[in-house]
Order: C-alpha cells, then sequence, then structure tokens
C-alpha cells in the first residue's frame, strides 16, 4: 500500500523525517519513514501495539541512532517517555529544582501551574504518588523547559477517564498560548476526539498516511446500499462488506470532490475510527521487509 502523505506547503515545519530507517539486528523496527509535521499543530502518532511508534519517537529525539534517513526538529524538544520516570525520592517540588539545573531555559512557573490544575501535593515523594499523579510530575517537567516541541508516548496511558479529558483540554490551551507543537503517540483512536489535528499513521514500522486529518477524512466516503459487486462512486475501495442483502463500501475518492449519491445508497462522513482501522487492517500481512 501506497502512503498517503499531505503536502504541507509553506507552513513553517517543526519536525521533518526523510527516509528514516532503524534496524534491530536483522529486523526494522522502522523503514523508509518521511513526513513533515508543521508547526503550531497536536499531531497524533497511531499504531498498533508494536508498529514502531516508540522507536520513531526515539529516533526523533536522539535517543536512537537511525540506520537510514535523517530527521530534525527546531528549536528544543521536550520528550516524556511511555513509562514517565520520576526519581522516586524526590518530591515534585524537587524534581522541578532539577528541571532548573538540567535546562538553558527554565520556566519554573508554568510547570508549577501545571501541578497546581491537577492538585499534585509538592511535599509529597513521587514514590508515594499514584501512577496518574507521577505521569503528571513528568507532563510539568517537559512544559517547564518551554520546548517548541514536545513529544509525549502514550501520554495518557496511566490516567483516569476524566484525568485524560483534562489532560487533552490543557495541552490544547498550552498549543493555543504558545504555539508549541506536540507529537503524541497513541494505540486508542478514540483518544484523539477533539484532540489531534494531524495525523501520522503507522504499521510494521511504514508510514501508511499523514497529513491534515480533515484534509484525508474528506477524502474518503462510506456508501451503504443494495447487494454490489462494486462502489456506486469511482475510486479505490478501501473496504468492502455485504451482509444481509445490502453492501458497503469504504471509498477513497480520486480528487477529494464528493460525487452526487446515487439512488438507493446512503452517503455519510469517514471517523477517524473508520479511517484507521480499515487501513491497518489492510497491513496484516506481518512486518516489513
Amino acid at each position: 500500500m501506497t502512503a498517503v502523505v499531505e503536502p504541507v506547503g509553506d507552513t513553517a515545519i517543526a519536525v521533518r523525517a526523510e527516509g528514516l530507517g532503524k534496524r534491530y539486528r536483522d529486523n526494522w523496527a522502522l523503514r523508509e519513514c518521511s513526513f513533515e509535521l508543521p508547526a503550531g499543530r497536536v499531531a497524533a502518532l497511531v499504531g498498533a501495539n508494536g508498529a514502531g511508534k516508540t522507536t520513531l519517537m526515539s529516533v526523533l529525539v536522539g535517543l536512537l541512532q537511525a540506520d537510514e534517513g535523517r530527521a530534525d526538529a527546531e528549536g528544543r524538544v521536550a520528550f516524556v517517555s511511555q513509562d514517565k520516570p520520576v526519581y522516586r525520592n524526590f518530591s515534585p517540588a524537587e524534581v522541578l529544582d532539577l528541571g532548573a539545573r538540567l535546562n538553558v531555559v527554565w520556566d519554573r512557573q508554568r510547570a508549577l501551574r501545571w501541578l497546581d490544575r491537577f492538585e499534585i501535593p509538592l511535599k509529597r515523594a513521587c514514590g508515594k504518588l499514584s501512577g496518574g499523579q507521577q505521569a503528571q510530575v513528568a507532563f510539568a517537567l517537559a512544559l517547564g523547559s518551554r520546548p517548541a516541541v514536545l513529544m509525549l508516548d502514550e501520554p495518557l496511558a496511566n490516567l483516569d477517564p476524566l484525568a485524560r479529558r483534562e489532560v487533552a483540554a490543557q495541552l490544547l490551551t498550552e498549543v493555543a498560548d504558545t504555539g508549541m507543537t506536540v507529537l503524541l503517540s497513541t494505540h486508542v483512536v478514540t483518544e484523539l476526539a477533539g484532540v489531534a489535528d494531524h495525523l501520522l499513521l503507522l504499521a510494521h514500522g511504514r508510514l501508511l498516511a499523514g497529513g491534515d486529518l480533515d484534509a484525508l477524512l474528506e477524502r474518503h466516503v462510506h456508501y451503504t446500499g443494495p447487494t454490489s459487486a462494486q462502489a456506486p462512486v469511482p475510486g479505490e475501495v478501501l473496504e468492502a462488506k455485504h451482509v444481509g442483502g445490502q453492501s458497503s463500501f469504504l471509498v477513497a475518492l480520486p480528487d477529494g470532490a464528493k460525487p452526487a449519491t446515487p439512488d438507493q445508497w446512503v452517503a455519510r462522513d469517514v471517523t477517524l475510527e473508520d479511517y484507521v482501522l480499515t487501513q491497518l487492517a489492510a497491513t496484516r500481512k506481518g512486518p516489513i521487509a
């Protein structure tokens, strides 16, 4: 399957990858990965477990060296890994003191505001905080460094449903207030509702699609109608189902323009979940070569 990557145009680029590849012995975890992430966007890095999301993020932030290609990020980059490590014997206040020593640029008030929003006790040892509270300390430490690009690996995994919604809302506020770019990885598509405006879709270490989320979804339509061997409109059929005397097709339109819906057929917009699950289902052929 050919990757669908939207052109960015003249927009400032926060993160750029060109032909990235990363190999562990004889196995490629990442291959031929190229994209441009515009500045000031909230981008979702989506894929099943083992798709290569953590490897890609680790290469982008310099924790791993790519075996092929190159990557660049503009300005300061902060990274919160999936396990969100904090020093268990340090209190959140001491973690922020450490942040001041380790970062050339440091905004303690910004970090404190984040902890205050989520009522994190400043003097309690991090080892005595819940997993969700420890995650908030890691977020505060990252934000205090005033990054131009914030990368978060499965950022909502340790949070309860209410905290997930509040963290997502606060991240959007930070982006609006500062122009920061956020790249967050997840394998749970429902977490992205109302959060991401840009998509990077990975499967078996390869980029399947990338670009403005609305533009990607607008090029696809779901049709339901009478039993038929072919879709009712021209385009690439990504999914076809035939159940109970009805057929349904998810169609990628050739030029993005939606044609008139034929008689006896019902058209509906494609959701992010529709799009992602259909794309991933088409890749169940094993690891990349």
